[in-house]
């Protein structure tokens, strides 16, 4: 009787599979050993958790919420022709490039190669060519390969996944460039507005020392002063001097920075108008702010990314362990006599297929080294995500601590330049009615300005401070309607006035 050979002929494939699993090199004993920190179990601290009022998510256009129509403007020109921007595009393209790349291994490969060879054989009693000792003849071969990796254990799927987690992660970086971009461009903008303001109080102060050296001439003239007064008046103007033009120059150099950052030369820089920074609105923060807000945040997605890139990596470390099976095929012709497309004749054909095994057995430790690194990598990744979210809770803090102390500054440096500029109303009002000299006057100059300066740095870092919180939440929120009113940089003229008696 006949017996059916195919039971036999599956025991054996069986057999042979289980015999090669177990030939391959053993793998055990290495795997990643980091965790990933969740957000939602860190403790935020009481000035995240003080912010606990919901806010519109924006538009990706914080910067708006400074309510100067000239910053938008420059921000818009400074995206799209940044040469930073345009780097970290060019790396998003390189990724995708290579992504494709390792894609393509996972299809089906085809080549086609050909060779025309006109051959001299050698007379070789070792080599033996017979008939063709001495001649010459057409060698020409013609093959169509065709491969197929058949990827059993995903390995090439893995790599591919890796390729694409690669190319998020270049998309994140460009995000977080332009974040950087769009933040060291509104803080420059932000100085170049306390040194207007800073230049307005220099004027002014030197505008009061002109009218107190005017005053003193005109008594002198009078015969109720002495030259000592105008000398004494005359004094300070050279260095009155000298501060104006030294912030002359920063504001000259602080609009070439931000040429420079928007990928301009400084001609346009020197058409920058003075800012009118007035942050009205101060943003909200939802309440779930690790989860919702820092998850948004361009370097932690990138972290998160990078993370899924190496957990892949670990894949395609562990298919090196197992054997390879490829899928090969071919169809040509070959001619070694005759005309020089005599190959090409159907009694030339030669064809082949089948499959092609590979099996590790000894390789001295190289796979399960590639493990060990892959795991590690895995591990490294895994630690940077959560050093990049604990510095992100650090940095929100921070910034919501300063912002509340410098809220506290602000009100304590108005009742400051207040309480100056009554002294010194006061003090022109006696002079005036012959109560007091000019010593006295003098005195209270300095004290004035240096309140009112003190209290333009003090709205330069309060924004700057807004601009901060508002990167720390990877883009920031929009402010809310009604909310609490936050007077910006905006120039305030002192109103100190010297007027000559009549």
């Amino acid at each position: 009787m006949h017996r059916n050979p195919w039971p036999g002929v599956a025991r054996a494939s069986l057999f042979s599979v289980v015999s090669l699993l177990c030939a391959c090199i053993d793998s055990q004993g290495i795997a990643p050993q980091a965790e990933r920190l969740d957000a939602s179990q860190l403790d935020p601290g009481s000035a995240i958790r003080r912010a606990e009022r919901d806010a519109a998510w924006p538009s990706a256009q914080w910067w708006r919420a400074y309510g100067d129509p000239q910053l938008d403007v420059w921000m818009e020109q400074a995206l799209a022709g940044s040469p930073s921007l345009a780097m970290a595009a060019a790396r998003v393209r390189q990724a995708r490039a290579l992504a494709g790349v390792v894609e393509s291994a996972e299809q089906p490969q085809v080549n086609f190669d050909a060779n025309l060879q006109r051959k001299r054989w050698p007379d070789d009693y070792f080599y033996g060519p017979g008939e063709l000792a001495r001649t010459t003849s057409w060698n020409n071969t013609s093959l169509l390969g065709f491969s197929y990796d058949l990827d059993l254990w995903g390995r090439e799927r893995s790599r591919s996944h890796q390729a694409l987690d690669q190319t998020r992660v270049a998309v994140a970086e460009a995000r977080l460039a332009a974040l950087e971009l769009q933040g060291n461009l509104v803080r420059s903008y932000i100085r170049l507005a306390l040194l207007h303001a800073e230049r307005d109080i220099a004027r002014a102060n030197l505008s009061q020392q002109e009218q107190v050296l005017q005053l003193a001439e005109r008594r002198l003239r009078d015969g109720i002063g002495t030259r000592l007064d105008v000398s004494r008046a005359e004094a300070p103007l050279p260095e009155s001097h000298r501060q104006i033009d030294a912030l002359d120059e920063s504001i000259a150099l602080t609009r070439n920075q931000l040429a420079a950052l928007a990928g301009k030369g400084p001609g346009e820089g020197e058409r920058l108008q003075r800012p009118t920074l007035d942050l009205q609105n101060m943003p909200g923060l939802p309440a779930q702010l690790p989860l919702e807000l820092l998850g948004r945040r361009p370097d932690l997605v990138a972290s998160r990314w990078q993370v899924a890139a190496q957990a892949r990596g670990i894949e395609v470390a562990k298919a090196g362990f197992y054997p390879n099976v490829n899928l090969l095929g071919g169809i040509g012709s070959n001619a070694t006599q005759g005309g020089v497309l005599d190959f090409l004749r159907y009694d030339k054909l030669t064809y082949n297929l089948g499959p092609a095994l590979s099996l590790p057995v000894f390789d001295g430790g190289l796979r399960r080294g590639e493990l060990g690194a892959a795991a590690a990598e895995y591990d490294l990744a895994v630690e940077q995500y959560n050093q990049t979210l604990v510095t992100a809770l650090q940095q929100v803090a921070d910034a919501l601590v300063r912002i509340k102390s410098l809220h506290q500054q602000q009100a304590l440096a108005a009742e400051a330049v207040a309480a100056a500029q009554k002294t010194c109303d006061l003090a022109l009002l006696a002079q005036q009615r012959g109560l007091t000299g000019f010593d006295t006057v003098l005195e209270t100059q300095p004290d004035l300005f240096q309140r009112q300066l003190q209290q333009q740095q003090v709205r330069a870092a309060l924004l700057g401070a807004q601009a901060d919180l508002l990167l720390a939440l990877g883009g920031g929120v929009m402010p809310e309607a009604g909310g609490p009113s936050d007077a910006g940089l905006a120039p305030q003229a002192p109103r100190l006035r010297f007027l000559p008696k009549s």
